[in-house]
């Protein structure tokens, strides 16, 4: 049985994320959380809140016939997508002006029992 988690418009850059995300693909969901809580990136406690998301859909959609804990659910797929970039300007010398770029990220999470 399968569940996902999206959260969208996230203000991290989307490679930076991944950095983080490719460390927990592929491992349960307890064992997720211990890696996250020792990850010390700005990533970490967001990728924390989808990954619980996700393991909660699982479990509601599972209707409560087994109790399931985290260590049996797995994080079968943890995608990570550029959103939509804010452009913003920094006043440089002489009437310039730089553009600074403000990204943001769509995370995708699906777990399997």
């Amino acid at each position: 049985m399968e569940a996902l988690a999206t959260s969208k418009h996230i203000r991290i850059s989307a490679r930076k994320a991944r950095q983080v995300a490719d460390l927990i693909r592929g491992k349960s969901v307890d064992e997720a959380m211990g890696i996250l809580a020792l990850t010390p990136k700005k990533a970490s406690p967001i990728l924390k809140k989808v990954v619980l998301s996700a393991a909660a859909n699982v479990k509601f959609k599972n209707d409560g016939e087994v109790a399931m804990d985290n260590s049996s659910i797995v994080v079968k797929e943890i995608r990570i997508d550029e959103g939509p970039t804010m452009k913003r300007i920094r006043p440089r010398a002489q009437g310039r002006a730089f553009r600074i770029l403000k990204r943001t990220s769509h995370i995708k999470v699906v777990v399997e029992a």
